[in-house]
């Protein structure tokens, strides 16, 4: 079915329900078509134009949507379950209650998006843009968001459980009240994020006194950190910081380390205490002030 006869049926019968299963369409002209609950299950619309289309309510389960441009397209309810949405253009789309789940969108534009409570359970949305998108109590259960631009989206009571936030811009994010429980944060930006409220994953270090370790200058240090030691980990990697650390042995000739940084420079003695020149515990970064360290001596050998 072409283009022509679809917006032909349409006008005889506005209501009345399409059939385009496995229907060939690529890169197809659909701007602004009415195709409003029509049956497009595994349809080919790789690189079709459906920007401004109305498709509420449609069936696109498994259908072929590479390199689709979607822009403003309205998916309200749509279900796009295990389609394949890579490269597409759904900027400043409709896709409020939307079933995304498995959905491929690798590389998908998405900024601006309505996203509101649609489902992305399992979804491939590695290295997509998702800059000022509206995903409030979305589900992103599981999915991989490896790499993805979230600098400003609205993730209020977002589901996040186990998603692969690797490498994510989540600047200036809206985060409270979501569930980041299982999340791997690793390398993600979480500068001025707001986290106010949310399920974080478990990764504060424990209180009391501490043996750690740290590279400075490429030299292995040995620190105590003492039990009335303020001490923070931070979300998105195995560094910590803490406000003070007595020094228990330095791994070089002369047993003492001069590390300069922004701040200033700092000298690490055995035997003596070492007070960084500021203290931040501000969970979201790593690169803080503080006495920098590892739980771990593997982990201080292979920083």
């Amino acid at each position: 079915m072409t283009p022509d006869e679809i917006r032909a049926l349409r006008l005889a019968d506005p209501n009345a329900a399409l059939n385009l299963s496995r229907a060939d369409l690529q890169e197809a002209n659909l701007r602004r078509a009415n195709l409003r609950r029509a049956d497009l299950r595994r349809a080919n619309l790789c690189g079709a134009n459906l920007s401004e289309a109305t498709l509420y309510g449609v069936d696109l389960r498994g259908a072929d949507l590479q390199g689709a441009d979607l822009y403003g397209a309205g998916l309200y309810g749509a279900d796009l379950s295990r389609a394949d949405l890579r490269k597409a253009n759904l900027h400043e789309a409709d896709l409020q209650g939307a079933d995304l789940r498995r959905a491929t969108l690798y590389g998908a534009d998405l900024q601006g998006a309505n996203l509101q409570g649609a489902d992305l359970y399992g979804a491939d949305l590695q290295g997509a843009s998702l800059q000022g998108a509206d995903l409030r109590r979305a589900t992103l259960y599981g999915a991989t968001l490896y790499g993805a631009n979230l600098q400003g989206a609205n993730l209020y009571e977002t589901n996040l459980y186990g998603a692969d936030l690797q490498g994510a811009n989540l600047r200036r994010a809206t985060l409270c009240g979501a569930d980041l429980q299982g999340a791997n944060l690793r390398r993600a930006d979480l500068r001025k994020a707001n986290l106010q409220g949310a399920n974080l994953p478990h990764f504060q270090i424990p209180e009391g006194s501490l043996i750690v370790w740290g590279k400075k200058n490429k030299i292995l240090v040995q620190l105590r950190i003492p039990s009335n030691a303020k001490r923070t980990a931070c979300l998105i990697n195995r560094k910590c910081r803490a406000a003070f650390a007595d020094v228990v042995a330095v791994h070089n000739l002369e047993r003492s380390v001069t590390v300069q940084n922004s701040y200033g420079l700092t000298t690490y003695t055995k035997g003596e205490r070492v007070y960084p020149h500021a203290y931040d515990d501000d969970i979201r970064i790593d690169c803080a002030p503080g006495i920098h360290f590892f739980l771990t001596r593997s982990e201080a050998e292979e920083w």
